[in-house]
């Protein structure tokens, strides 16, 4: 039978959709795109209304010729929603996910013994909530692994609805997380990805994130390359940062920063000074030869007048970001700032977000141009293309006569940046 998992969301999501598709394959289903597959699973987000309007679409879709099990985020907050899309489809919350990773032997079992498709589904009764059962070797969907080390968040920002989600911040527990990149090093892999929901409140308690790759560069050999997903500020310290020195963590970030102006941060419940997201762009930028550096804005949060807009607009203006995430304010239901009454007109919000991602355009062009005659490292992925130490997606070219094999990482020097190019000066 086949089977594909389609993804919403963050990289956390791609993580854990990793897994599941694992557990399918080695269980003997064939994982195939959606539209070959008997077996839809749609993982969730619910960041947006937008997301959550793509997911209903999506999930309507699919439910025309297929069986759908839909999980993650949305999933979790507006359960009967989704089973009302369509009879043919069956949710499992976030909190139960992980049985997924249970559901294949069990279908197995249950189409062998005659029940069809959507039976066999109803039949299965096991439920588990163990966050860090996700642990895939082998990936479907991308030729880097991701290692999920952390889950849910302590913060309790305003517009946030994937906090109530998720919950409250756990951590997997180092020597775990050691083990699991140790096995997806021996299965053949040349980047780690480390996620969560807030990766920088990783143990944040203890020896927190830096403690963490601290411990993985100790062990991993000296080509396997990490790679950090979405860093909040707020947790982001000298030990992490001085990590960065050594070459085998890449030169990509991506820092939620939402407003750069304090008046906003603070009536949204966002907790660290503008002083420090500055600082850490500047060490980031001190240490790794002109890294990548995005980040997240929203337009128009509450408490967002002329006058903080400004302010925020010219801090990111000054600091020129790689390239920005633009959203425009979207309240969210059972958030504290779904009735504010102090937020830009949806006409103001608009404008601005317009403005930012015109801006965003501008500096990512900049920084572009820029990598014109660089020497860099690229992992090899699909088609001819891969994808740069600085998360720039770039055409191989190697010299005639072979073709780049995906996983592999090419050196060589960017040659073009329309599109950008990679011409291969050593072979791995």
């Amino acid at each position: 039978m086949n089977v594909s998992v389609y993804t919403l969301g963050c990289r956390l999501n791609q993580a854990e959709s990793e897994s599941i598709a694992e557990h399918f394959k080695h269980s003997g289903f064939a994982v195939t795109a959606p539209d070959k597959a008997e077996l839809v699973i749609v993982n969730t987000c619910t960041v947006t209304s937008k997301a959550e309007q793509k997911a209903r679409r999506m999930i309507r879709l699919f439910a025309r010729k297929s069986e759908v099990i839909v999980t993650g985020c949305y999933a979790e907050m507006a359960s009967d929603e989704i089973k009302a899309l369509s009879d043919h489809v069956t949710v499992f919350s976030l909190r139960e996910k992980a049985s997924l990773l249970s559901l294949p032997l069990h279908l197995k079992s249950a189409l062998l013994s005659g029940l069809a498709l959507h039976d066999a589904i109803a039949s299965f009764t096991e439920r588990s909530t163990d966050l860090f059962a996700f642990d895939a070797s082998s990936f479907q969907y991308h030729s880097r692994a991701y290692l999920k080390v952390q889950d849910g968040c302590d913060n309790h920002c305003g517009y946030c609805r994937t906090t109530i989600a998720r919950g409250p911040s756990v951590s997997l527990d180092a020597d775990s997380v050691v083990e699991r990149a140790l096995r997806i090093e021996d299965s053949g892999f040349h980047e780690i990805m480390l996620t969560g929901v807030n990766l920088t409140m990783y143990d944040h308690e203890g020896d927190g994130l830096g403690g963490l790759v601290e411990k993985l560069l100790a062990r991993l050999g000296k080509d396997m390359r990490i790679r950090l997903s979405s860093m909040e500020p707020d947790h982001v310290d000298d030990r992490l940062l001085d990590t960065l020195h050594d070459h085998r963590m890449q030169p990509h970030f991506h820092i939620p920063i939402q407003s750069a102006s304090p008046a906003v941060l603070r009536r949204v419940g966002r907790v660290y000074p503008m002083e420090h997201v500055a600082y850490i762009i500047e060490r980031m930028r001190a240490i790794k030869d002109d890294p990548f550096i995005a980040c997240d804005v929203i337009a128009g949060l509450p408490g967002e007048g002329e006058k903080e807009w400004e302010e925020s607009y010219d801090f990111l203006a000054r600091t020129r970001f790689s390239f920005m995430h633009v959203f425009p304010f979207s309240p969210r239901p059972d958030t504290a700032l779904f009735k504010a009454k102090d937020r830009a007109e949806e006409r103001v919000r608009d404008e601005r977000a317009e403005k930012l991602r015109a801006l965003s355009s501008e500096m990512n062009r900049e920084y572009i141009e820029r990598q014109k005659g660089k020497e860099v490292e690229v992992l090899a992925e699909k088609n001819g293309e891969g994808t740069t130490g600085n998360y720039l997606k770039a055409r191989i070219v190697l010299p005639k006569g072979r073709t780049a094999i995906n996983g592999l990482i090419y050196k060589g020097i960017i040659t073009k940046t329309d599109p950008i190019t990679v011409e291969v000066s050593s072979l791995p």
